[in-house]
């Protein structure tokens, strides 16, 4: 797969390319239109591969198809397939590449491709009709098998199937028993048959082999009243899952800056609790933490309810032999946007690649003047397009080794584990009257293997949404006492609080002089906005009489969008010279789309005082994974 993303377009021809759905009936203008432009000018778009135009095509698709999988949470669980590539006559006699590439179609983002299955003949599998331009995939999830005949004899069967497979030198990787539902175009699920799963080690195995060994397999199974199985083989070997660690943060001329964000350590981090995958619920760090003292744990802390969907129960992870509640990074819908936030790049790119080609080739047309001074710009108008073309080549060859790592490394939500829960108290209302928070803070140990490569403390990557002078424009900073301009590299340093005797003062004025003190907050859901606290604490009373003092958070202004929206809880709410402000923790919605017009949060400086009664070394400024001159095996200095 990795070669055919590589291949140039214009190596492949206009038949392949229709197979793939970029030309024909039903192809996109803008895909067919970069496949002439590119054929036509090999000279200047020559480095255009199947991988960007895959990527325009999809981003095109996600953009035009209603409840996308990637722009909405309310995914359906459908999926459309062309098949005008398929024909009966290309149909392999014993599995359809059809068959062999979908069969396990939903069980993972690259699903395993099918090498047999023993009920072949009993239970075909369905295939889109000739002509038929659009079929219904059904979608596949891999379910645990419990409270069958299997479960009391699988000790016994499982060696005896080992041995047939050492008698026939079949080299197998994993054998494990599974089930597997099938949701249809309505969302109905049903479950199939126990199914004896067979991994053989790439290249080591033939279809005669495994036909023979599964009959065997079966007639093992049938001595021990296990019946109605199946067995199913696909090729592939275990590797140790001890995972990639975090991207290091690059500068913002980076082509890959604005899409990597999601994969390093800055914060604004957006996790995932293993205990709520199934809900999908996903969060924000909010910042992260050293436990001090003579240990070299790193902690991150968000809100208790991103970690646990209990939230009325206390809960302190007991060390060595207590089951680990995990933490990933990225729940499956924040993946996919990161994914689609990579295709619309490389689009945008190519589109500007087009754009550059026409250009120059209209300006190669173009009559030339006998004006010396028209020359002159005629010429620096045509090397200024050809350098911006090879900018965009250049930016998408670059995009492309970084999908490709993301696809490599990230894609198995095993691998995004980031760390696990280790205090996660209930959430309560703390205080008296006067001063009660809500507490809804847990913290969770990071993985050093993850971080302490690329670490670098408590900063917040800025990214490229605003030009520092709209950054700097928009805090008012030239207007504020204590001025401190936006970092040139837009990575703004975490360090300190502001004081509980400080949440009443302006930070600065705007151009009415009006004071205001403008914040920012990067989270998971909407990234990097800014907003303008209140000023004064917020009293919040719920349905269940429950009563809290918050921090409240205005969006900074109708055309700027909400400051916050499902998904971004936990998030560090800061200033512009990098003070934390409050943790981000609810909102009020309102509306068919949840439009937040106020946030609200826990004072920060209440959260480091939560933190240092359960952490009383904790230390939250330092900017290197592990001390200097620490020992612990792996670690820098």
């Amino acid at each position: 797969m990795e070669d055919k993303e590589k291949t140039k377009i214009i190596d492949i021809t206009d038949e392949d390319l229709a197979v793939d759905g970029f030309l024909g009936d039903g192809a996109f203008a803008s895909v067919i239109q970069t496949i002439e432009i590119a054929k036509e000018n090999p000279a200047l778009m020559g480095e255009v591969t199947w991988w960007m135009l895959e990527s325009q095509h999809i981003s095109i698709q996600e953009e035009t198809t209603p409840h996308s999988r990637t722009s909405s949470n309310n995914s359906t669980n459908t999926s459309g397939f062309s098949t005008l590539s398929l024909s009966p006559s290309t149909l392999p006699p014993l599995i359809s590449d059809f068959e062999r590439v979908h069969y396990y179609h939903g069980i993972s983002l690259d699903p395993p491709e099918l090498y047999y299955r023993s009920d072949l003949q009993s239970n075909p599998f369905p295939l889109p009709l000739p002509g038929a331009r659009w079929f219904q995939l059904p979608i596949k999830t891999a379910q645990g098998v419990f409270e069958t005949p299997l479960n009391k004899v699988w000790n016994i069967v499982a060696p005896r199937i080992i041995d047939l497979f050492d008698a026939r030198d079949i080299k197998y990787s994993v054998l494990m028993p599974a089930r597997f539902s099938s949701a249809d175009k309505n969302g109905d699920s049903t479950l199939g048959p126990i199914v004896i799963w067979v991994a053989t080690h790439p290249g080591t195995i033939n279809l005669e082999l495994a036909r023979d060994a599964s009959s065997d397999i079966l007639q093992i199974l049938k001595g021990y009243q296990v019946e109605g199985a199946v067995v199913e083989w696909i090729e592939g070997s275990v590797e140790k899952l001890a995972g990639t660690p975090l991207m290091y943060i690059t500068h913002h001329t980076n082509p890959t800056h604005s899409v990597r964000r999601p994969f390093t350590a800055a914060l604004g981090m957006p996790i995932a609790a293993k205990e709520r995958e199934e809900e999908d619920m996903s969060g924000t760090v909010s910042f992260y933490f050293h436990e001090g003292g003579d240990s070299n744990k790193v902690f991150g802390v968000t809100n208790k309810h991103v970690l646990h969907r209990d939230t009325a129960v206390d809960y302190l992870f007991r060390g060595a032999g207590t089951p680990r509640q995990l933490v990933r990074l990225c729940g499956h819908h924040r993946f996919q946007r990161a994914l689609a936030d990579i295709r619309r790049l490389a689009t945008k790119n190519l589109s500007e690649a087009v754009d550059s080609t026409e250009e120059i080739v209209r300006l190669q047309n173009e009559p030339r003047s006998t004006n010396p001074e028209r020359v002159k710009n005629q010429n620096c108008a045509l090397d200024a397009m050809r350098d911006q073309l090879e900018k965009m080549n250049k930016k998408n060859k670059r995009l492309y080794a970084f999908s490709h790592e993301v696809h490599t490394h990230w894609t198995e939500i095993t691998r995004r584990t980031i760390g696990h829960v280790h205090w996660a108290p209930s959430i309560s209302i703390v205080g008296d009257s006067n001063h009660a928070y809500t507490r809804d803070i847990g913290t969770f140990e990071l993985e050093a293997a993850k971080f302490r490569e690329h670490f670098k403390g408590n900063i917040v990557d800025l990214g490229d949404k605003y030009a520092r002078y709209d950054l700097n424009k928009k805090f008012f900073v030239s207007k504020t006492t204590n001025a401190v301009e936006i970092p040139s590299n837009r990575v703004l340093r975490i360090r300190g609080v502001v004081e509980r005797e400080l949440l009443n003062m302006r930070d600065s004025c705007d151009d009415d002089m009006v004071p205001v003190f403008i914040v920012g907050k990067d989270g998971n859901a909407t990234d990097l906005t800014l907003g303008r606290y209140s000023g004064l604490e917020a009293y919040v009373c719920d349905k269940s009489n429950n009563r809290s003092i918050e921090v409240a958070i205005f969006n900074y202004d109708r055309m700027s969008g909400d400051f916050s929206a499902k998904g971004d809880s936990g998030a560090l709410i800061w200033t512009s010279d990098g003070r934390m402000l409050a943790v981000l923790h609810s909102g009020m919605p309102r509306g068919p789309y949840n439009n937040t017009h106020v946030t609200f949060g826990t004072p920060a400086w209440w959260v480091v005082e939560q933190l240092k009664a359960q952490y009383p070394n904790a230390d939250f400024d330092r900017t290197s994974y592990f001390p200097p001159k620490c020992n612990q095996e792996g670690a820098s200095e």
